[in-house]
C-alpha cells in the first residue's frame, strides 16, 4: 500500500487519554462547541438534481460577491482541505514540490503527501510581529506553488503588501503559483494598513484563494469551501478545476442553495466571534505578571495565541505539568515550531472558561 501514516504516539496524548477529572481545553477550536450565536439555518429540499459542476450560480454569486471578484473565477468544494487537494492536482506531477510556511497547522504533511506531492517548508520570522521572508523560499525546478496562511494558524500573522508583491514577483520568476488560505481572514485582532487584501484581489501573479464557511459562518458542519482564481491564466486554471469538481461532484445541493443567505447573515457569528477574541487577548495579556518567564508572541488575527516559555522543560514536559493542574494546551511541536519552546492556545473558549484556565497557566508557566 502507498499510503502509510505512522500517528505519532506522545506522552500527552496519552496522559490525556488516561485522565479521568474534569480539566480547561485551551485548544478548542470548534466554533460550534464554544457557546457562540449558531446561525439559524434551515437547509431546503433540493428540488431537482442538476449538478454545476463549479457550483450553482447562485452560490457561486455569494462567493464572488465576498470576494469582490467575478462568479466565472469560484469552483466550490466540500472543504478548504478538498480545495487544496484540487490545487495540488491542478499545478503538480507526482514528485513536484509546494512551498509551505513554518510554523503551521499540521495538515500540509498529509495534504501534499496523498497527492504526491513534497511539501518543502519555509520559515516565519519573529522580532516582535511575524513576517515572511522571500528569501528565505527555496525554490527549485519543481516547485509549483507557495501556500501561504492569512493570518496564519497559529501565529496569527497577516500577509503583508509588501510581502505579497515580493511573493508575486518570485513565483512569477520560478513560474509558480500563489495559493492564499484565508480561512481566519475575517478576525482581525485590530487594524493594520499594510495588510495585503485577499490574494484574488490582485492581478499580477496566478493566485486561488481558500475559505469556506467552517470560519466565515462558523458552520463546519455543513461542509461548504470554495476556491477563487485571479491572475494571468485563471480563466484556463478554472476550466480545469471544473473538470476536475465534475469529476467529483462532492458539493451537496441543499447547503449550495442556501449559501447566499448564510454569507449574508455572517455578521452576527463574526460579530460575537470578534468579542470573544477580544476579551480572551485581555484576559491573556491581564494573566502575565510583570516580568514573567514567559510571553505572549502577539497575533494579528484568527483563534489561536502562541506562547514563549522557559525552555527548562520541553514542550511536552510543560504540557504534562499544565494538564496535571487542570489545562490542556498545545505543545509548539504539534505546528512544526523549528526552535525555541512554546505553547498554543486557542482564544475561543467562553471566556469565564478560559479565565479560569489561564489563572492556573499564568501560575505554572511563572513559578
Amino acid at each position: 500500500m502507498r499510503i502509510d501514516f505512522t500517528q505519532q504516539e506522545n506522552a500527552l496524548a496519552r496522559a490525556l487519554a488516561r485522565r479521568k477529572t474534569p480539566y480547561v481545553d485551551l485548544t478548542l477550536s470548534n466554533p460550534t462547541q464554544a457557546g457562540l450565536p449558531a446561525l439559524a439555518v434551515a437547509l431546503p429540499a433540493a428540488p431537482a438534481y442538476e449538478p454545476h459542476p463549479r457550483g450553482l450560480p447562485s452560490a457561486c454569486e455569494a462567493v464572488a460577491a465576498y470576494h469582490g471578484i467575478s462568479p466565472d473565477r469560484v469552483v466550490l468544494t466540500a472543504s478548504t482541505s478538498e480545495g487544496y487537494a484540487w490545487l495540488f492536482k491542478l499545478l503538480c506531477d507526482a514528485g513536484d514540490e509546494v512551498l509551505v510556511p513554518e510554523p503551521s497547522y499540521p495538515l500540509f504533511g498529509y495534504l501534499t503527501a496523498l497527492e504526491s506531492v513534497r511539501a518543502v517548508p519555509y520559515g516565519m520570522r519573529w522580532d516582535g510581529e511575524w513576517h515572511l521572508d522571500t528569501a528565505a523560499l527555496q525554490f527549485s525546478a519543481r516547485t509549483r506553488a507557495v501556500v501561504v496562511v492569512s493570518p496564519g494558524n497559529p501565529t496569527g500573522a497577516y500577509l503583508k503588501q509588501e510581502e505579497r508583491a515580493a511573493l508575486a514577483a518570485a513565483c512569477n520568476e520560478h513560474g509558480c503559483a500563489l495559493i492564499s488560505d484565508e480561512v481566519f481572514a475575517d478576525f482581525p485582532a485590530f487594524d493594520d494598513s499594510r495588510r495585503a487584501r485577499s490574494a484574488v484581489r490582485y492581478g499580477d501573479v496566478l493566485s486561488f484563494s481558500l475559505s469556506g464557511l467552517s470560519k466565515v459562518a462558523g458552520l463546519p458542519q455543513l461542509k461548504l469551501g470554495w476556491i477563487a482564481a485571479a491572475g494571468p491564466g485563471a480563466d484556463e486554471a478554472v476550466r480545469r478545476l471544473e473538470l476536475i469538481a465534475d469529476t467529483y461532484l462532492s458539493v451537496p445541493t441543499p447547503v449550495q442553495l442556501v449559501a447566499p443567505a448564510i454569507l449574508a447573515s455572517r455578521g452576527v457569528f463574526q460579530a460575537a466571534v470578534r468579542e470573544r477574541l477580544a476579551i480572551n487577548r485581555a484576559s491573556l495579556a491581564a494573566a502575565r505578571p510583570p516580568r514573567a518567564p514567559w510571553d505572549v508572541l502577539r497575533s494579528e488575527g484568527g483563534w489561536g495565541e502562541v506562547l514563549s516559555v522557559p525552555r527548562t522543560r520541553s514542550e511536552e514536559e510543560w504540557g504534562l505539568t499544565l494538564l496535571e493542574a487542570g489545562v490542556l494546551v498545545h505543545p509548539g511541536y504539534f505546528f512544526d515550531f523549528p526552535s525555541g519552546a512554546h505553547l498554543v492556545l486557542s482564544l475561543l473558549p467562553e471566556p469565564a472558561i478560559f479565565s479560569q484556565g489561564i489563572v492556573i497557566l499564568s501560575r505554572i508557566l511563572s513559578a
